[in-house]
């Protein structure tokens, strides 16, 4: 995996070492001595990742982090710090200051890799909901990258010692509720009812860490799931095999309570923008196929529809029928009534219409008051029997406004069943020509389009 990596620190000497390593690898690297440089730089390359030294004049690293992570621009950016100091105070206040890593001098090269290589692949799949995102016309990229100390999470703690895990359980930040468990088995079976957050420690020889982990990311349930191991100081091994297998952070033994929570609070940051992205999304995709107003689909989605139904059924499927429904005398509502009345009752049309068509019926607001059934698997008849209901449903009751007004409305419609070979346009050219028969003969009817 090639990334674009910015090197930050004030020593030349430190800058050529890392970047010589780095493009041994094949990694493109950029460069900055200072904190300053560090932050212009991050928004004009936007690197993959940043390795930003701790101990800088002018700016040092903990306050350039923040800076990148107070920055919509940069934020998504992961950041690993690499310092002399080896506190446990240091650690911590790095995680705080946002930085996913944090690593000491000197250097080993396979940790460095390993580390790296995680969080590009953390990253790329973030790049990717924020390229989808931001690709909508109609959503704007708005997640925040912030904890939020009023959200309650969940944990799952795997441990084969059962007092391990509750020292890892009562480390955890309080808003996080934490369930501690010794089987992997019931572990897995937990998770897939959602959680937010798994701990394993691997350093205990009962059972299989490393396997556990694995079956996370290879089920689609799981597979987002932020996963933090527990490993002993002298494993290098094993921490590098948890990383390549797609572990989120590792923490080594003894476990310090401060550096846990922060490490916990840093993974759940991390899920919470994910999710928020992820959710956004899902939120655009559903604003572009449906009417803001009604709910109901819109012109673009069912149209879609309509021409995969017609290729069926050319292609030896079940007939096609389409229902275009068109409420009468709409603009003497709107005339009479006010634009908020119109509203109202298209908004009590759309109700009514899915409750008198099929459960497989697709409706959709093709444009005002106008309203298209797509009917798969419907021959005239059965269309027919479905238009003429809707068509009731329409005219029996009265439509109520907000300041309790009646209003008696109707609706004309015009039905074509789907000829073979027959394209989009040229059946619903044809079962418009049909509503049109019903609006010229008196409206409050239901019309059948001809073959021809």
């Amino acid at each position: 995996m090639s990334a674009r990596i910015l090197v930050v620190d004030d020593q030349a000497a430190n800058v050529r070492l890392l970047e010589a390593r780095l493009q041994a690898e094949y990694f493109d690297v950029c460069t900055a001595t200072n904190g300053y440089e560090a932050i212009e730089a991050a928004r004009l390359e936007q690197p993959d990742l940043i390795l930003l030294d701790v101990m800088m004049p002018g700016m040092d690293g903990y306050e350039t982090c923040e800076r990148l992570k107070a920055d919509l621009s940069t934020r998504h950016i992961p950041v690993v710090m690499v310092t002399a100091l080896d506190q446990r105070e240091d650690r911590i206040r790095g995680l705080e200051a946002g930085a996913d890593d944090f690593l000491t001098k000197p250097i080993d090269d396979v940790a460095l890799f390993a580390r790296v290589r995680s969080l590009l692949r953390l990253k790329a799949v973030l790049d990717e909901l924020r390229y989808r995102e931001s690709s909508s016309a109609i959503a704007e990229l708005q997640a925040d990258f912030a904890d939020d100390p009023a959200e309650i999470s969940t944990a799952i703690i795997v441990s084969a010692d059962p007092r391990a895990g509750a020292r890892y359980a009562s480390a955890l930040p309080e808003q996080v509720r934490a369930q501690v468990l010794k089987a992997p088995v019931e572990a897995l079976a937990e998770m897939r009812k959602g959680t937010d957050l798994l701990i394993v420690d691997l350093t205990h020889p009962e059972f299989d860490g490393l396997r556990l982990c694995a079956r996370v990311r290879s089920d689609t349930v799981t597979r987002p799931l932020p996963i933090l191991t527990v490993v002993s100081p002298d494993d290098t091994a094993q921490a590098v095999r948890a990383l390549d297998l797609g572990v989120n952070d590792i923490i080594y033994r003894p476990v310090d309570a401060g550096e846990l929570n922060a490490r916990v609070r840093t993974q759940l940051r991390r899920k919470r923008y994910a999710d928020r992205l992820r959710s956004q999304l899902d939120q655009s995709l559903e604003m572009a196929v449906t009417d803001p107003l009604t709910g109901l689909h819109n012109r673009r989605y069912i149209n879609s529809r309509l021409r995969q139904a017609l290729a069926s059924a050319d292609n030896g499927g079940a007939p096609v029928s389409v229902v275009i429904a068109d409420i009468d005398h709409f603009k003497s509502i709107n005339d009479l009534y006010g634009h908020e009345a119109g509203d109202i009752v298209l908004r009590e049309f759309a109700e009514r219409i899915q409750k008198a068509m099929r459960a497989l019926d697709l409706a959709s607001r093709y444009g005002g008051e106008e309203f298209l059934v797509l009917m798969p698997a419907a021959g005239l008849a059965e269309a027919r029997i479905a238009a003429e209901r809707l068509r009731g449903v329409v005219a029996d009751a009265p439509f109520l406004l907000e300041d309790g007004t009646d209003i008696a409305v109707t609706v004309s419609v015009g039905l074509a069943q789907a000829l073979p070979g027959e394209g989009v346009e040229a059946v619903l050219r044809r079962a418009d020509q049909a509503l049109y028969t019903a609006k010229n003969e008196g409206r409050n009817q239901v019309q059948v389009a001809s073959a021809a």
